[in-house]
């Protein structure tokens, strides 16, 4: 029996639902909001327990069925579902701090946290147990947090000391919006997982409007009302729209062909993300839109989408920032909205002046970058 399995089953029979301590006094964000100079916040203070050890701990989630992530009186919450995993799996109340927090219905590729865990013997009260490896923590969590709904995982743990802190020790965020182009209406299984904007959209319009928003600029033109950073100044280190192949695609015969064909002639380009990561081999936009938006397709076939991600990255966000930054750029290439237009908007520091905010479903936080010990 492994030393999980072991902790599993002396715990498993003790545990208890984790109480909710206390109601957020803040609106839960799909942005971060102002980091807070050092010594000017309120932070957990440092532990000397030698039992107690730290983890830095990252996740991934569906956003669709949380009531964002901070804990809440009322609402399933990413917090509170984790606070309650590792209750049961440590037979104690931890209190989970997230790096990045999100709305209702927007979803984590990778978002991070940090908790504190007391490792203690339930045969022998007192005594000093050795904290559990990483390795440990992320299988024994992941298998309570299945046994719910299963749609948050643990995808990596790291131990880390204890002053180190998931949200102010970040020094990057990263996220993608996807928007779905097309008259069809959306795939079953597209459901809350993007923007469905039935009009054509104009890449390079787009692409423009990017360049007039990147960078640092007052940007309370695009900051929600109940923000709580004490700037609006903000720099957008990228801030871009590229056109990608379907995440949910499965290719035919003769596109299989077409494809070898295209990856024969052009073996060094590729369509990517700024990640590095490459997600298709096409010679051009009509390739990605021949593929997603064909019509002689023959009974029983869905004619696809024309699928962009908006990527925004920068060390922080203000409240709202990305989904009124999308919002802008999704009328940009619509055409009800021009370059002139961006650069009024982003000079009238008012949010009124903008679009109205894309939905939370095509959110998704991409990665929190870290400078790790």
């Amino acid at each position: 029996m492994t030393e999980i399995d072991k902790h599993l089953l002396e715990t498993s029979s003790q545990s208890l639902q984790s109480p909710c301590k206390f109601a957020e006094t803040e609106d839960s964000s799909d942005e971060e909001e102002e980091l807070q100079q050092e010594g000017s916040i309120a932070v957990q203070p440092m532990s000397q327990n030698p039992r107690i050890q730290r983890y830095l701990i990252a996740i991934e989630y569906i956003g669709t069925r949380f009531s964002g992530s901070q804990k809440q009186l009322n609402g399933r919450t990413v917090v509170g579902v984790l606070e309650d995993a590792f209750h049961k799996f440590i037979g104690q109340p931890v209190a989970v701090s997230i790096s990045s927090r999100t709305d209702a219905g927007v979803h984590a590729m990778s978002n991070v946290c940090h908790v504190d865990v007391e490792r203690i013997s339930k045969r022998k009260p007192g005594e000093v147990l050795q904290p559990h490896e990483p390795s440990v923590v992320r299988k024994a969590v992941n298998h309570f947090l299945q046994k719910n709904e299963g749609d948050i995982m643990v995808i990596d743990v790291r131990s880390v000391p204890s002053h180190f802190h998931a949200r102010f020790k970040a020094q990057e965020r990263s996220y993608f919006y996807r928007l779905m182009s097309g008259s069809e209406p959306l795939s079953t299984f597209e459901k809350d997982r993007a923007w469905h904007v039935s009009e054509e959209l104009n890449l390079q319009a787009m692409q423009e409007a990017c360049r007039v928003l990147v960078g640092c600029h007052d940007f309370s033109s695009f900051r929600a009302a109940g923000c709580q950073a004490k700037s609006p100044i903000r720099t957008l280190d990228e801030l871009n729209v590229s056109e990608v192949v379907p995440s949910l695609y499965f290719p035919s015969v003769v596109e299989r062909k077409q494809n070898d064909t295209v990856n024969d002639d052009l073996s060094h380009c590729c369509i990517k993300f700024d990640t590095g990561i490459p997600i298709g081999s096409f010679a051009s936009d009509d390739k990605v839109r021949g593929m997603n938006g064909g019509t002689d397709l023959g009974f029983g076939k869905r004619k696809g989408h024309r699928c962009f991600v908006v990527t925004a990255r920068a060390r922080s966000f203000l409240y709202h920032q990305v989904r009124l930054l999308v919002g802008v750029l999704k009328a940009v290439g619509t055409g009800n909205l021009t370059i002139p237009d961006v650069e009024r908007i982003l000079n009238a520091k008012s949010v009124t002046a903008a679009s109205p905010m894309a939905p939370s479903s095509g959110l998704y936080l991409g990665h929190v970058k870290y400078d790790l010990p």
